[in-house]
């Protein structure tokens, strides 16, 4: 019988190509990932990996086996929330990842409403982002992630994961006051020989940002680089930066700041599991209790 965390250290490896990564994502060592990749050559009795320089390539058998993993691994997960279900104490740790800009409008009332609904639960709020927190979430670190995606951009849904949407978020252009007037007359344009405030490297919301700017014909000039946007705002203050950034982190904007909506599709808020576990118990209670609280404020 093949080991189900083998298996998914086996599928990871498969995607992202080298044991230390494998072994940050798990939390372990190299040389535990190396340990738990030849336990799983015995009991699948074939050669999974080979060396390729200083480090590892997977086999065709191994490729096959990877490949076949999110079918059998969400059939386990559904296997193990059926039997869970049987038990009426919904009780235990729930460990949820949460995009920091969702922390206050989505994380926070969850919490609350976990604890009116199913007191035994216990969640636990891990910030991530997407980037992240679905890593996180397929290797079993984390039970749900509330996350974001811009349709615009078209990444691909993430395998072995089951989205429940939230709500959509617009995008806002933040700006100072003396050059609303120009946005107003030319759009994004009119900026195009402005500072930017970005979020760092890789991020969607930088990509995002980047989209729409060339959209209107040219590349931002990146000037400032900050983790919160909603931080950043306070550059925009100053009157020699403007920023995209999603409505929910526009709530407070400082003054001089002008804040208005974009037209077009933004980013959607939404609840991520790995496929075969929304049914289970304690998963399903937060994903009904997520689906009771306000829209838009999550």
């Amino acid at each position: 019988m093949l080991d189900v965390k083998r298996l998914v250290i086996l599928r990871d490896l498969a995607e992202h190509g080298r044991v230390t990564s494998v072994a940050g994502l798990h939390g372990v060592t190299p040389s535990a990932v190396s340990q738990q990749l030849r336990a799983l050559e015995s009991e699948a009795g074939a050669a999974l990996v080979e060396r390729e320089g200083r480090g590892l390539r997977l086999t065709a058998a191994g490729s096959a086996l990877a490949a076949a993993c999110e079918p059998v691994l969400a059939a386990l997960e559904r296997a193990a929330g059926a039997v869970r279900a049987l038990d009426d104490d919904l009780s235990g740790e729930l460990v949820i990842g949460c995009a920091p800009s969702a922390l206050a409008t989505v994380a926070a009332p969850l919490v609350a409403e976990l604890a009116a609904r199913h007191p035994g639960l216990r969640p636990r709020i891990v910030q991530a982002d997407p980037e992240e927190a679905v890593p996180r979430l397929r290797a079993r670190r984390l039970d749900l992630a509330v996350t974001y995606d811009y349709p615009l951009l078209g990444a691909p849904p993430a395998p072995g994961t089951h989205a429940v949407r939230l709500f959509e978020d617009p995008l806002c252009l933040a700006l100072p006051q003396d050059l609303l007037p120009a946005w107003e007359r030319e759009g994004l344009a009119a900026l195009r020989e402005a500072d930017w405030v970005s979020a760092p490297a890789p991020s969607s919301c930088r990509e995002m940002m980047l989209h729409a700017c060339r959209n209107s014909g040219f590349t931002p000039r990146v000037a400032h680089e900050c983790g919160d946007l909603r931080a950043g705002l306070w550059l925009v203050a100053t009157g020699h930066a403007v920023s995209i950034l999603p409505r929910l982190l526009c709530d407070a904007p400082p003054p001089g700041t002008a804040v208005r909506e974009l037209p077009g599709p933004g980013r959607t808020l939404d609840a991520l599991v790995r496929s075969g576990t929304e049914t289970a118990p304690a998963v399903a209670a937060a994903l009904a209790a997520l689906g009771a609280l306000p829209r838009g404020a999550a």
